[in-house]
């Protein structure tokens, strides 16, 4: 009766083990749904392959992280003096990111101990401090002699941007502001380089110690070691123009209405804005929408080797699926085929095996 995920075990590891030897100072993410998984079963795999630290999203995931992971947790979004955040200062395992100079000052205030991260402003813009905020900084604790000040701190961070060609320049200029800064550490955190990058990086900067924080890759990095599959419900036979579901449609040809589990609360049918960056996409998209139009909406859903079309729009838990006279019919408690998108779905059940 439920949207599973299965999981072969054997598989999900062995690209784990392959994605930590070709990052050396892995920083797995462990951060929102735990990319299908939970974050929780994300941390336990942590431990398992031995890393010192762990990173999450936010401070509400620290708890489903700190009792399976033994190790330093890395929380990605930045410090502000307010809510979980300032709940979680005290943690001598936490270790926070610090995106403005005033947030450090208000950090350090309540606890001196804290340990944390700087992040640095990139090409992506989202958070983090100019060069000449963090050179400011270092000035700033070195003339006023209160080194100590600094005492926390674990590395510098960079954000970078998931597309874009390579981002091996944007680096090396981020890399000569920490230089040039002056601040006491030699350690960087970094998201979104390739291997290739890396052990570029590696060669080039041998004085500093890069940590690649990697989430999608170390999880998600060999698909068909998941796979989702939703439960057949009900299934009624229609003929044309026969009235179905909330809002009354006529089926358009002869067929069978199949109830499946899996609805818009579990990310079924649901989207995000992708961009559409290239032609095609483009193209796609005008595609879906003219389908939309006319009610005739391809689902994630695919029997028989094929996807099938929504009935009509996901209900909260369950969907409703037209499946054409001839095409075949599953029976009640079978399971078929989910394609989701891993990081936006919600199972009712995880099932390693």
């Amino acid at each position: 009766m439920s949207l599973t995920l299965y999981v072969d075990r054997a598989r999900f590891r062995a690209n784990q083990q392959r994605v930590l030897e070709r990052r050396p100072g892995l920083v797995p993410v462990a951060k929102g749904n735990g990319y299908g998984v939970s974050v929780e079963t994300l941390a336990a795999e942590a431990a398992a392959l031995g890393v010192d630290v762990l990173a999450v999203g936010t401070y509400d995931e620290l708890p489903a992280a700190e009792s399976a992971f033994p190790g330093s947790l890395l929380v990605l979004t930045p410090w502000r003096p307010f809510g979980a955040a300032d709940r979680a200062s005290s943690d001598p395992r936490v270790i926070h990111t610090v995106s403005r100079p005033d947030d450090l000052a208000r950090l350090l205030d309540t606890e001196p101990g804290a340990r944390f991260v700087l992040e640095h402003v990139t090409s992506m813009l989202r958070h983090g401090m100019t060069a000449t905020q963090l050179r400011e900084l270092a000035e700033a604790r070195s003339g006023s002699g209160d080194d100590g000040r600094l005492e926390g701190l674990e590395g510098v961070a960079f954000h970078l941007p998931m597309t874009g060609g390579s981002h091996l320049a944007e680096v090396r200029r981020l890399l000569t502001d920490v230089v040039a800064a002056g601040l006491p550490t030699r350690t960087v955190f970094v998201s979104h380089l390739t291997d290739d990058e890396l052990a570029a990086l590696a060669r080039d900067w041998p004085d500093f110690t890069i940590r690649p924080r990697t989430g999608t890759d170390l999880w998600l990095g060999d698909r068909e070691a998941l796979r989702a599959r939703a439960t057949v419900l009900d299934v009624h036979p229609v003929d044309r123009g026969a009235v179905y579901g909330y809002r009354g449609r006529s089926a358009p040809r002869a067929g069978t209405i199949l109830v499946v589990s899996g609805g818009t609360a579990h990310g079924i049918g649901l989207e995000a804005p992708t961009g559409a960056g290239t032609v095609r996409a483009r193209a796609a998209a005008l595609a879906r929408g003219g389908l939309d139009a006319v009610g005739l909406v391809r689902s994630p859903y695919s029997i028989g080797g094929k996807p099938r079309l929504f009935a009509e729009p996901p209900h909260m838990q369950a969907s409703m699926l037209f499946l054409p006279a001839g095409a075949p019919v599953p029976e009640i408690g079978d399971e078929v085929d989910v394609r989701v998108r891993f990081t936006a779905t919600s199972f009712d059940r995880v099932q390693f095996s």
